[in-house]
């Protein structure tokens, strides 16, 4: 046991895992789930991930609605395929009052978790990323933990729940001024996207709300296209999903990790009357994505692009938070 008093099984799936889904809320309160790299937090009380400092929105997310859900069903990359899958609830606390420690600490953290994907590249490079490697941090401090032995959830979970008053402390406050739009376009067809990602990407994950107005987020057993979104089921072990607001996640990547591929689609999922098994999630629309997938050279391509949309934003984004453009240092450097 941590210092947490999480089960020792369940950091070791914090520890292993590649990816994780990350649900925060919007003003609505509907879900948008994105798969992020997950950390063990240092104090050992938090589970934390990052988003760039240039593409703050589920950030900006956590901060005005601290409820979240991690999910941890990605045995890819990990080790092992018997790897536990783990739903984790919790309260976001959003850091970025220190964007130069932020910005080390990430340097160091994603080197050290996922080396593949800088391998190869020098160091000179790297260093005018910082549209990239500037971070913004959000330390999640778990209160209900659920985890099954695989995808499947064949059968009721182990549980785990904070002690009574657990909370967690306050975001940094919110910066200035008016929040960056968008960068990317989503898919116009998402129909075509949905068909082609839920045939060729391994890992899909839906995100519902649950009655305490918290993400929750379920790895997919099966899964088919529709006319008016996706058809799909569950594991026989999960919670009841009754109808509401929804988003399926779509992802993939190599076993050694040097891009990935994810889509996000939003809308309403309901039981399907027709067959009480399966569930009828009906799309709105596609979400906008950072995906890096295919051979190196087409990956640094990809890189490339987006960086030029990005840089842009570093200054503004530091300026709102009063603070310098961080500089990219890798460890040992001063």
């Amino acid at each position: 046991m941590n210092r947490a008093g999480w089960p020792r099984e369940v950091e070791a799936v914090f520890e292993r895992s590649v990816t994780a889904e990350f649900a925060t809320l919007t003003r609505a309160g509907a879900p948008i789930t994105v798969p992020t790299t997950p950390y063990l937090g240092s104090s050992g009380e938090t589970v934390d991930v990052s988003t760039g400092l240039t593409y703050p929105a589920k950030a900006e997310r956590a901060r005005q609605d601290p409820r979240v859900c991690l999910l941890f069903a990605d045995p890819i990359g990990a080790g092992s395929e018997d790897l536990a899958v783990v739903m984790v609830q919790g309260l976001a606390t959003v850091r970025d009052g220190d964007l130069q420690a932020n910005t080390d600490r990430y340097v160091r953290a994603s080197t050290e978790k996922l080396p593949d994907a800088t391998k190869g590249q020098p160091r000179a490079v790297l260093r005018r990323m910082v549209w990239y490697y500037a971070r913004i941090w959000v330390e999640i401090t778990p209160l209900h933990m659920r985890w099954w032995p695989s995808r499947r959830l064949d059968g009721p979970p182990q549980q785990w729940d904070a002690p009574e008053g657990t909370a967690a402390p306050l975001s940094d406050p919110a910066p200035p001024g008016k929040r960056p739009g968008a960068w990317v376009a989503p898919a116009a067809d998402w129909r075509a996207l949905t068909t082609r990602a839920l045939g060729q990407l391994a890992l899909h994950d839906l995100t519902v709300v649950d009655a305490n107005g918290f993400p929750l987020c379920l790895p997919v057993g099966e899964a088919e296209p529709t006319d008016d979104g996706v058809r799909l089921r569950l594991g026989p072990g999960a919670p009841a999903v009754g109808e509401g607001v929804a988003c399926l996640t779509m992802h993939g990547h190599g076993v050694r990790f040097t891009g990935q591929e994810n889509h996000t689609v939003v809308g309403t999922v309901a039981p399907d009357p027709d067959d009480g098994g399966w569930l009828r999630l009906r799309v709105q629309r596609a979400l906008g994505d950072w995906s890096l997938a295919g051979n190196r050279a087409l990956m640094a391509v990809g890189f490339l692009s987006k960086g030029r949309r990005l840089a842009r934003r570093v200054e503004v984004e530091a300026t709102r938070r009063g603070q310098p453009v961080p500089t990219v240092r890798f460890p040992g450097e001063a």
